[in-house]
């Protein structure tokens, strides 16, 4: 999908450059800038009203910025000739057709899209929804139907890029792991996808990039390994009080993270298990920080702003 022999924007998949949105005096969205390359998953995270959803809408033409740019594929949406068939797009399940059916909707999609009969049936069946389910009308599917659909409808085109706010929502703990693999496999093929999720322990799952937004502007911007590189060292010990203690008297900084581990301020697990050792701990856990630390990573980006954000509103 990426040219080698091209120039390096073409294996920018999606590119954002200073995308700014306004409504009167309030900026929804801020010079907002990123990049998404071909072969990755590109996690897009922000508490509540960041500004996540306008940028989503923005890179696919359904909300015009009052600043910046953005292309897919290296054109403006708005510019492909037919774009379901460069970008899948899902950014609200809930926006369907109640009245029709998971086939009718599917097929009629492809009619527009000028793809084959048959792509409607793999797609139902790579979803989950064929057979009984692909003749039920949408308005009787659970929330986690309407994603399926969604997705299938996304897929549909055969696309190169994958756009899905929230896709997640309402899915069971085995329709995420299959989630996973999809978006997963489609990167491994070549794909790029921008996921907007508030789940993220699957985020950091399947992400190879995070883009960390609050307050309308990107507040972190770079690979999984290296935003979780300064997350700390994950450590329990049978005596959590002298374990704190322990690491304010080496000179190091902690929180307390589930109740009973602390989440230490060094990525180097050795100089705290040198630290533990001569303090005479016993120590259940020892690790590099991982869900924990991204949870912990996010919180640190963006609660002061949002707390910023809504005090100045």
């Amino acid at each position: 999908m990426c040219d080698a022999a091209g120039a390096d924007s073409l294996c920018a998949m999606i590119d954002v450059v200073g995308l700014t949105k306004r409504y009167g005096a309030h900026a929804a969205v801020s010079d907002v800038s990123f990049r998404c390359e071909a072969g990755t998953v590109t996690g897009f995270l922000g508490p509540n009203g960041a500004g996540k959803s306008t940028t989503m809408r923005m890179v696919c033409g359904l909300t015009v910025p009052s600043a910046g740019t953005s292309t897919v594929v290296g054109v403006p949406y708005l510019a492909l000739p037919n774009p379901g068939r460069e970008v899948g797009v899902l950014l609200d399940a809930s926006a369907q057709h109640a009245g029709r059916t998971g086939r009718e909707i599917l097929t009629l999609s492809a009619m527009v899209l000028g793809v084959g009969r048959d792509r409607v049936d793999d797609m139902l069946e790579q979803v989950g929804l064929s057979g009984k389910a692909a003749t039920r009308r949408v308005g009787d599917y659970s929330l986690g139907m309407r994603q399926r659909l969604g997705i299938a409808q996304a897929l549909l085109g055969d696309p190169q890029v994958l756009i899905l706010d929230e896709p997640a929502n309402g899915l069971d703990p085995e329709g995420i792991a299959w989630m996973r693999g999809l978006l997963r496999g489609f990167a491994d093929r070549g794909g790029a996808v921008l996921l907007s999720s508030h789940l993220l322990n699957e985020v950091e799952a399947v992400a190879d990039r995070l883009v960390v937004i609050a307050g309308g502007r990107i507040v972190a911007d770079g690979t999984k390994a290296d935003l979780l590189r300064g997350a700390g060292t994950r450590v329990r010990a049978t005596d959590h009080d002298a374990l704190r203690r322990a690491v304010a008297d080496a000179g190091l900084t902690s929180e307390t993270v589930d109740g009973d581990a602390e989440l230490v301020a060094t990525d180097d697990a050795e100089v705290v298990g040198r630290m533990a050792r001569d303090a005479g701990l016993v120590l259940l856990e020892l690790r590099p920080a991982d869900g924990a630390g991204l949870e912990h990573l996010f919180l640190s980006l963006t609660s002061g702003v949002a707390e910023g954000s809504a005090a100045a509103a």
